[in-house]
């Protein structure tokens, strides 16, 4: 497990010349390039964290000028837990500022089979009374706990967020590896 401060500075720094526009950027102010994890695709922008902070919720819920720095996991042993902290920026409005953000959700075991295979869940939904290109955390959290009998190796989770508005989707892909 590693911090991931220098990260949270290029994640919660956006830059948008209009609503359709939308790029994740360096601390230097450079455009991000893109990873698995983290892109953007026709103004619509999608990021995926592994983190082992048991107190991640406690550190996003803090007041917007505040900047919450995440641990980030690679690897998880039996008994720990990781949560998959799945963000979103700049979804587009409706007439009346409201938006909505589906997913396909799969976590992949090792062994290739599936924990988790679901198709357009509803993410985030609502109206917004902020500029859209500030960053939001989806309502849907997965949470992994290392049990026994689970496969070592690598786990894989595929998380796909529509913007049902705009019409895009940001296929977002992370993992981490179950080891002894």
């Amino acid at each position: 497990m590693r911090n991931i401060l220098v990260f949270l500075c290029l994640s919660f720094s956006a830059s948008a010349l209009c609503s359709d526009e939308f790029h994740w950027l360096m601390a230097d102010g450079s455009i991000a390039p893109e990873r698995e994890n983290q892109k953007s695709i026709s103004g619509f922008g999608g990021w995926l964290l592994v983190t082992p902070d048991k107190d991640w919720e406690q550190k996003w819920n803090t007041p917007y000028e505040n900047v919450p720095h995440f641990s980030e996991a690679e690897d998880v042993k039996i008994g720990e837990e990781l949560t998959i902290l799945p963000f979103f920026a700049n979804p587009k409005l409706s007439t009346t500022a409201n938006f909505e953000i589906l997913c396909d959700i799969k976590v992949q075991k090792p062994d290739g089979t599936f924990s988790i295979n679901e198709i357009d869940i509803p993410c985030a939904r609502g109206e917004l009374h902020q500029d859209p290109r500030s960053i939001f955390l989806t309502q849907t959290v997965i949470k992994y706990i290392g049990e026994k009998g689970d496969p070592f190796g690598t786990w894989t989770v595929y998380f796909e967020m529509k913007d049902s508005i705009r019409g895009v989707s940001v296929p977002l892909k992370t993992s981490f590896n179950l080891v002894q």
